[in-house]
């Protein structure tokens, strides 16, 4: 079985697609069907290039939203207000370098407000909007797998932070029943779900940097019950669940080890785990899933990302091959999907790679897998 292709999910969104989302994430006046004309537009764009690239499992690129996170507060009740900024610890340790940061408009500036009232669905309308973008643009250019991304309700509490629930635990719950309809309505749409889960390594360097690993890995889990509580009854085949330590160019120095939330991040019920392999500060864990293979389940599929998101560089695509063929030899190529670290535009408007640069990136990604496809089957 040949390694395919994939990525995490964001990608560049046009000018005229950012404007649009700007607009009416700023309250502006807007034509409600220019901006439905404009998102299905760039859906259809997003997914060709993606096929022209020669991935083979496409995503909507997240066009119509305005984070992969803070979409949510459009979607649901009990967001108002704002929530604190809270730099991660690694960019505290470099002022200078935070500071730079800020002049150059490397933080992206969007709402993130708090959650102020009961957290309940306003429908799946936008839901499904996005679902027949997606699923028409496949038709139309011949993709045959696609997902679609979805917040998971630790990722949400992240930021946007509770001031309303008793607890941190009572808020994940409220959000765990939330977010249930939309996880079931991208999987009964035949796509694959796709879970956003950077709380689950994000936040140890973001919210709880004064807490030791131990403790941080106990609310790692709770928030690991409270997304599985949500998938009840969803088969995980048709999950991926996506962990990084926050997708941006920095020092990085306060990462937590994969090796640490290694059993917690194999708790997600989902098959397909998409992790960070390629940048500086994890490209050696590797040897992380070699060390620990044993504790993989025989139903898990390993994603690793083989190319960096937030470097121009392009990977040569022998550089893929290599990275991929060391997962084949773990598990086996017919358990290995070439992936990338992260997002390309994991905030609309926002991005290190230049948007024709990430599109080569994933061409690189997909001549990888083909290179690393010959390899294994000369070994045959």
């Amino acid at each position: 079985m040949a390694i395919k292709s994939t990525h995490v999910g964001s990608l560049p969104r046009t000018q005229a697609t950012v404007d649009m989302i700007f607009a009416r994430e700023n309250g502006m006046p807007y034509d409600a069907d220019a901006f439905a004309a404009q998102m299905t537009a760039a859906c259809n764009e997003v997914v060709r290039r993606q096929v022209e690239a020669g991935i083979d499992i496409v995503s909507d690129g997240e066009t119509s939203k305005i984070s992969y996170a803070t979409y949510v507060k459009d979607r649901y009740t009990g967001f108002s207000g704002d929530s604190p900024r809270n730099a991660p610890a690694d960019l505290k340790l470099f002022p200078s370098f935070l500071k730079r940061l800020a002049a150059d408009g490397g933080t992206p500036k969007y709402a993130r407000p708090m959650c102020t009232g009961p957290v309940k669905s306003k429908g799946q309308d936008d839901l499904l909007t996005d679902i027949a973008n997606l699923k028409s643009a496949m038709d139309t250019h011949g993709a045959r797998q696609g997902f679609m991304n979805a917040a998971s309700p630790g990722v949400i509490s992240l930021f946007l932070q509770n001031d309303y629930y008793a607890s941190r635990d009572e808020y994940l719950a409220a959000l765990s029943d939330a977010m249930r309809e939309e996880y079931r309505t991208i999987v009964d749409a035949g796509l694959f779900l796709q879970l956003d889960c950077p709380d689950l390594a994000l936040s140890r360097h973001m919210l709880f940097a004064d807490l030791t690993d131990a403790d941080f890995l106990k609310i790692a889990q709770n928030h690991v019950e409270a997304l599985n509580g949500a998938l009840q009854g969803i088969d995980p085949s048709r999950v991926r669940v996506h962990i990084c330590w926050g997708n941006y160019e920095g020092p990085h120095v306060c990462d937590i080890p994969m090796d640490a939330v290694f059993s917690t991040f194999l708790g997600v019920n989902a098959s397909q785990l998409l992790f960070e392999t390629s940048n500086p500060r994890h490209a050696h864990e590797w040897q992380v899933f070699r060390d620990r293979k044993s504790e993989i389940p025989d139903d898990k599929i390993l994603v690793p990302g083989v190319v960096d998101t937030t470097s121009n560089f392009v990977e040569h695509p022998e550089v893929v091959a290599e990275r991929l063929g060391r997962f084949a030899d773990i598990v086996g190529p017919d358990r290995v999907i070439a992936g990338s670290d992260c997002g390309f535009g994991t905030f609309a408007g926002f991005g290190a790679v230049d948007p024709d640069i990430a599109f080569a990136k994933l061409g690189a990604l997909s001549d990888g897998a083909a290179l690393a496809n010959a390899r294994l089957s000369d070994r045959v």
